[in-house]
């Protein structure tokens, strides 16, 4: 069973936010608009944060994609009342849309503010380019990043029906498949040989609030 991760390389990130307009495309992110977006009742899955640091007028700006972490120890699924929000066997967090009662303790336990509120009912420009791959959330219910959980599962399977391991490479995310300046890998943490565990073992390599022990399977790699 693999075991999923991705690797974000800072030094490579142009911050030009295609990652993130590729998952709201991918995952069929409801539009909240300018007033709700005012009140905080955005979603974004995936977003491109600017760290500014210094001042004026030495002022530097850093960026960092921030989709979920999907850690290994998880502080969302502990306080679901009704394990809408739990993990699978190959380390996916993810989100059962059909058990979400809306009481967003799982917003409040996650550390990284990677969760989402469907404050309103989901409103799309036009219908037609939804992806059916993906379930569009009902309103009143938690959305956050699932690694493209559905390509995933896409892969896995044609490699059962071909009769063959699954291959490093075989499953792209939407971020990392429209990265423009290939910062973002995903594959099996497991598998040495892989891209993303060699990444992994980099000097650059940290975590982002290693030090709360959730162990976040999302891994960040330092500008140089």
């Amino acid at each position: 069973m693999p075991r999923w991760g991705m690797v974000i390389d800072l030094d490579r990130c142009t911050a030009c936010q295609a990652c993130t307009v590729a998952c709201i495309a991918e995952n069929n992110q409801p539009v909240a608009g300018p007033e709700e977006s005012r009140r905080g009742r955005d979603i974004f899955w995936n977003q491109v944060l600017a760290v500014v640091e210094g001042e004026y007028p030495r002022v530097t700006a850093r960026f960092l994609p921030r989709p979920c972490m999907h850690c290994d120890e998880p502080p969302c699924v502990a306080v679901c009342p009704v394990m809408a929000t739990y993990k699978r066997d190959d380390g996916l967090v993810v989100q059962d849309n059909e058990r979400c009662i809306g009481c967003r303790y799982c917003m409040v336990a996650c550390p990284y503010g990677v969760r989402y509120f469907n404050w309103r009912r989901p409103q799309h420009p036009t219908t037609e380019n939804l992806n059916p791959d993906v379930p569009v959330r009902p309103l009143g219910v938690v959305e956050k990043c699932t690694f493209c959980i559905h390509r995933v599962d896409a892969a896995m399977a044609r490699a059962r029906q071909e009769g063959r391991p699954l291959r490093d490479g075989d499953v792209q995310t939407a971020c990392q498949q429209t990265c423009t300046g290939s910062a973002i890998v995903f594959g099996d943490l497991d598998d040495p040989s892989s891209q993303v565990a060699r990444l992994a073992r980099d000097k650059r390599a940290f975590r982002l609030l290693e030090e709360l022990g959730t162990r976040p399977r999302v891994i960040y790699l330092k500008e140089g």
